[in-house]
């Protein structure tokens, strides 16, 4: 294995412990007091919050491929959009995994009821993010981890940990640093997606519709999105539902209006709907398919949705796929700078090839599924165990096999609540994330934008990194220039 590549810290490190002690004293409360919170999962409580996990120095990252992730959403939100609307390379890409993974089936079989029917609102408002990691046997390359369609989290909560960066850095007097913080603006950029698809819809009276879990842990992220809402729009409404609530309180109108309640709903915003338990019975795939029958714009339609899944990205990256959606030489190979090896574990040669490099190899792969939120992959020797136990099943055409990305090492100090004060100073990787908005039908694209930028933090020795599922911490970065 290549020697894994390291890179500075912003500022020289380890920190006077009366400093850092004070330091952190300081950011907790900062970062409470701003936002930057979340609920706890052992004591959970709706009147308190924790602060969220966070990293106390900004991390370094590569200035020109932080450029480069900038550059590319556009074309990423426009390839992907093309995706979400091409019936047959859908049905086609996902084929197999609909028979064995009962989850994508249930959406694939929303998505051809509806098709059938006629789709009723042909508008989609897609609020993504494509995340990064920096290859470490190359500096100077990015690759994709993944494009997320549904459930875009942490450009609320993203904003102020840029901010924080910023606090603690003037704390200790760098000043003269503070410009190698790249501006983020992701909150309001996401949120004006939300806006312009409530202004297309065009009925001042309707509200947006945030379907949410039964319990909601990343309230911050989520009712940031909410209160900005109101602030670029103080007539917009916001209702706040899970599922189970829109079976019983929702319907159609004699002309397929979402009404809630009575309330007719413009926009229906997903931060939840995205695994399994969330929808876990036919009540909430019933209210699943009231909503994308309905007029209502959704975020995201059943096919968006389906054009995130891993199956789908692994299908991009075979030659000739990208052709199928982008004309341009020059968009077409800036994507594929970006895709690292994916692998289908279809019952076909080239399928079988995958297994058993993945079973020769297992420590060069991650394994996933076909599932968003964290905490779903298959890493390491767990490898070769989980082929092993299906590789003669049709389960494993629900996985696909990825090259694992070895990102660049990092040091600094990670402050979780609960922990002690001062915190150890901690080898760590990151996961850049660039969000974007893209709003039109199948045949046009009339927004299209890059609205802002996360960083995702986690200790080197950690396989999965979510901040919401407890396993990552919020971070910025911090341009450097680096071959």
């Amino acid at each position: 294995m290549a020697t894994v590549k390291r890179l500075p810290s912003c500022i020289q490190i380890p920190l006077d412990e009366e400093e850092l002690k004070d330091l952190v004293s300081k950011t907790k409360d900062w970062a409470i007091m701003h936002g930057v919170g979340i609920r706890s999962k052992t004591a959970f409580s709706e009147d308190s919050l924790n602060f969220a996990p966070f990293v106390l120095l900004p991390t370094t990252f590569p200035r020109k491929q932080f450029e480069k992730a900038v550059e590319i959403q556009t074309t990423l939100n426009e390839l992907m959009h093309r995706v979400a609307h091409n019936r047959e390379f859908l049905r086609e890409t996902l084929r197999e995994t609909i028979q064995v993974d009962e989850f994508t089936g249930n959406l694939y079989k929303i998505w051809e009821t509806v098709l059938d029917e006629g789709v009723a609102q042909k508008t989609c408002l897609g609020l993504v993010r494509s995340d990064y990691m920096i290859h470490s046997t190359e500096i100077s390359s990015i690759k994709q981890v993944e494009y997320n369609t549904i459930s875009v989290s942490l450009a609320g909560v993203g904003n102020g940990i840029s901010l924080s960066n910023r606090y603690v850095l003037e704390e200790l007097g760098h000043f003269d640093k503070l410009h190698n913080l790249p501006e983020n603006n992701a909150l309001t950029g996401i949120t004006l997606g939300l806006l312009d698809a409530w202004k297309i819809y065009g009925d001042p009276k309707s509200a947006v519709l945030f379907v949410v879990e039964d319990i909601t842990y990343n309230i911050c992220d989520q009712r940031f999105h909410e209160f900005e809402l109101k602030r670029l729009n103080p007539r917009v409404k916001v209702i706040r539902k899970t599922l189970t609530e829109i079976h019983f309180e929702g319907a159609l109108s004699s002309e397929n209006e979402l009404l809630v309640n009575g309330i007719v709903i413009s926009v229906v915003y997903f931060r939840s709907a995205y695994t399994p338990d969330q929808i876990p019975t036919k009540k909430e795939w019933d209210a699943r398919l009231l909503i994308e029958r309905s007029l209502a714009i959704k975020c995201p339609s059943i096919q968006y949705h389906l054009a995130g899944t891993k199956k789908v990205q692994q299908a991009l990256a075979k030659p000739g796929a990208i052709e199928l959606f982008l004309s341009e030489s020059k968009k077409i190979e800036a994507v594929r700078e970006v895709f690292t090896g994916l692998y289908g574990l279809d019952f076909d040669e080239a399928g079988d090839q995958a297994v058993q490099m993945a079973l020769d190899d297992p420590e060069r792969y991650v394994l996933k599924p076909q599932r968003e939120g964290g905490g779903n992959n298959v890493y390491g020797k767990e490898i070769r165990d989980t082929l092993l136990a299906m590789k003669d099943s049709r389960e494993r055409t629900a996985w696909i096999l990825m090259e694992r990305i070895r990102p660049p090492i990092s040091t600094g100090y990670i402050v979780r609540a609960g922990n002690t004060n001062p915190p150890p100073l901690v080898e760590m990787v990151s996961e850049l994330g660039i969000f974007g908005v893209v709003i039109g039908d199948s045949q046009n694209i009339s927004v299209n934008r890059q609205v802002g930028h996360m960083l995702r933090t986690k200790v080197a020795t950690a396989d999965e990194g979510g901040v919401a599922a407890g396993l990552g911490a919020l971070d910025s970065p911090y341009l450097i220039d680096i071959d």
